[in-house]
C-alpha cells in the first residue's frame, strides 16, 4: 500500500468514531476520579504515567511483537502473544474489556477489509476464526496488531496509532467525566505526542517476554472500580 493508504488505514482505525468498543472504557480514570486520586491537573500526568509504565510495555509491546507475527503469518505466535498479554492483565475488569473490544475490532475488521479471498483480510480472517474457536483470547493490541499488518501499516506506526487512539479514549472519558473541558483536553493530546513517541520506539524494540507493566495503583483502582456501585464505564 502507498504511504497515503497507510496512513488513511491508520486514521480509520485509531478513529474514536470506529465502533472498536473504546468510547465505553475509561482505562481506569474513573476508579481514579471516584477515589478522588485526579483532578483537571492531573489528567495529563496520568495518562503519561499509564503510558509509559502500563499500556507502553504490556499492550503496546504486545501489539508490536504480535505485528510482526502476524506480517509473517506466524499465527502460533500470535497466539502466544495474545495468551501472554491476556494473562498479564491482572484485574478481571481489565481482561473483560480487552477481549470485548478485540473481538469486535477482528469481527468489524473483517468486513470492512473484504471477503476471504481479499489479500488484505485473509490475516483478519484467520485470526477472526480463532477467536471464534476460542484458541486464542483476542486482547484488543493483538487484534490491532493483526488489522494493522493487513493494511501494511508499518509497525511503530500501527503502536503509535494504537497509543494515540487510547490516549483519545482517555481523554474523552476524562470529558465526561468532568475533569477537563475540550480546550484543554486538546492541549493534552498535542502535548502526550511526544510520549507516545518514545513508548512506541521503545514497544517495538522490547522482547514479548518482557510484556507486562507494573501499576500497582492503577489495578488497585480498576478493582475498586469492579465494586463500584455505579459506573459510568465498562472500565
Amino acid at each position: 500500500m502507498s504511504d497515503a493508504r497507510q496512513l488513511l488505514a491508520s486514521l480509520q482505525f485509531s478513529d474514536s468514531a470506529f465502533p472498536s468498543g473504546f468510547y465505553t472504557m475509561s482505562h481506569g480514570l474513573e476508579g481514579f476520579s471516584q477515589a478522588r486520586l485526579v483532578g483537571r491537573d492531573g489528567v495529563y500526568g496520568l495518562l503519561a504515567d499509564l503510558l509509559v509504565h502500563s499500556v507502553g510495555p504490556g499492550d503496546a509491546t504486545a501489539l508490536a511483537g504480535a505485528h510482526r507475527a502476524a506480517a509473517a503469518s506466524d499465527w502460533e505466535e500470535v497466539e502466544q502473544i495474545d495468551h501472554r498479554l491476556f494473562a498479564s492483565k491482572l484485574n478481571a475488569e481489565m481482561r473483560t474489556a480487552s477481549v470485548r473490544s478485540g473481538h469486535q475490532l477482528a469481527d468489524l475488521a473483517a468486513e470492512v477489509l473484504g471477503g476471504p479471498g481479499d489479500t488484505d483480510a485473509a490475516g483478519v480472517a484467520e485470526y477472526a476464526r480463532r477467536v471464534k474457536a476460542r484458541t486464542t483470547p483476542g486482547c484488543q493490541p493483538v487484534a490491532t496488531a493483526v488489522v494493522y499488518a493487513a493494511c501494511g501499516v508499518d509497525t511503530e506506526a500501527a503502536v503509535a496509532s494504537d497509543l494515540f487512539a487510547f490516549s483519545v479514549s482517555f481523554v474523552g472519558a476524562a470529558l465526561r467525566l468532568r475533569l477537563t473541558d475540550h480546550r484543554h483536553a486538546q492541549a493534552v493530546l498535542y502535548e502526550i505526542g511526544t510520549v507516545i513517541e518514545q513508548v512506541a520506539a521503545d514497544a517495538a524494540r522490547r522482547d514479548i517476554a518482557d510484556i507486562g507493566g507494573c501499576a500497582p495503583v492503577a489495578d488497585i483502582m480498576s478493582a475498586q472500580h469492579e465494586r463500584a456501585e455505579a459506573r459510568l464505564f465498562a472500565s
